[in-house]
């Protein structure tokens, strides 16, 4: 399994909370999807983060190159600061630690 990390900072006076909505229901959807949650910064609502669960990287792929989710990304950046930073970490069982 992967979880992927989204980090976003969204421009003052915009609320990118609809469209990631949006986001996880259409990911829910897809083949390998496990898990997603939204955080948002306690100190900062500006920063938020987006982590999603996935069966293999592969899976995750689909996602990220499918039609919907580059059509919900574009929408996303108009309200964002800067590009959206990703990054994937493969799951670490804990009984394989010794």
């Amino acid at each position: 399994m992967i979880k992927v990390i989204i980090g976003y900072k969204q421009k003052k006076g915009e609320d990118i909370r609809p469209l990631l909505l949006k986001l996880r229901t259409s990911a829910m959807q897809y083949q390998g999807f496990v898990s997603a949650e939204n955080l948002f910064n306690e100190k900062d609502s500006s920063l938020i983060i987006l982590i999603s669960t996935w069966e293999t990287s592969e899976y995750w792929r689909l996602w990220e190159e499918s039609k919907i989710k580059q059509q919900l990304q574009q929408q996303i950046e108009t309200l964002l600061k800067q590009k959206p930073r990703v990054t994937s970490y493969h799951i670490m069982p804990t009984r394989s630690w010794k």
